[in-house]
């Protein structure tokens, strides 16, 4: 296969992959209802949900592993995206720290909609039950969502370093003083590896340290914003071409 159609095939499963993330989503709400409304089994349900959109993303995990080994400066160039993803991406992607910025946004704000119930004692078992202050110490599974935190960052900043360092190399590829270009492409590959292998490893934590209708508030926040931006940009640049 040719890196063109290593590049074309990814777009063309990427196309496939969003529109069965939907469907995922739009299970995962009706199951979320369900929840909410103390149907009998939902909570299973729900965790089937949740399994589901997870593995969905395991999928494309595997499908860009597959495609970065083939092309990895085609994966980089991301021409499946808008210009606008394009200037957020780090390291090939998403960068894995905007998913705790998510979740204390949306716990945030549902705790303040929430807080004359929650100072009355009720509880719902949604991301209101959990302020900011509450996620740094609040034990799950042997840590806090701070520390998974923490860890996180560490190693977002370890992989920006070493594309730094690849950065810095770069100049010889452009000039042809060096004779190893299939081994500076290949490093170039392990870093997008590392950077994709941290976006899935973050978002597994962060659901792993929820209770089951948080995991689905969580999820579904995440998944509307990559849309609502994705939208966004798609917008900007019909705008753009138009103008042209």
């Amino acid at each position: 296969m040719s890196q063109e159609s290593a590049i074309e095939s990814f777009k063309k499963f990427q196309q496939s992959w969003i529109e069965q993330l939907q469907h995922n989503l739009n299970h995962l709400r009706s199951a979320q209802h369900h929840y909410r409304n103390s149907v009998t089994g939902s909570e299973v349900l729900l965790r089937e949900a949740v399994e589901r959109v997870m593995e969905h993303c395991r999928e494309y995990h595997r499908a860009k592993c597959a495609t970065t080994e083939k092309d990895v400066i085609g994966v980089m160039a991301a021409p499946w995206s808008s210009a606008l993803e394009r200037s957020l991406h780090w390291v090939g992607g998403w960068r894995p720290t905007t998913l705790f910025h998510l979740v204390y946004t949306e716990s945030s704000i549902l705790f303040e909609s929430r807080i004359v119930d929650i100072l009355r004692g009720f509880r719902t078992g949604d991301l209101s039950d959990l302020s900011p202050s509450q996620f740094r110490v609040k034990f799950v599974k042997g840590r806090t969502v701070s520390e998974l935190q923490c860890e996180t960052v560490k190693e977002e900043n370890a992989i920006t370093e070493e594309l730094s360092e690849w950065q810095d190399d770069a100049s010889e590829l452009v000039m042809g003083t060096t004779s190893d270009v299939d081994q500076r492409i290949r490093r170039l590959a392990e870093i997008v590896h590392r950077a994709d292998d941290l976006r899935l490893q973050t978002i597994t934590g962060v659901v792993e340290l929820l209770g089951p209708l948080q995991q689905a508030e969580f999820i579904i926040a995440a998944v509307e914003l990559r849309a609502g931006v994705s939208g966004w940009g798609t917008s900007h640049d019909r705008r753009r071409t138009s103008d042209i």
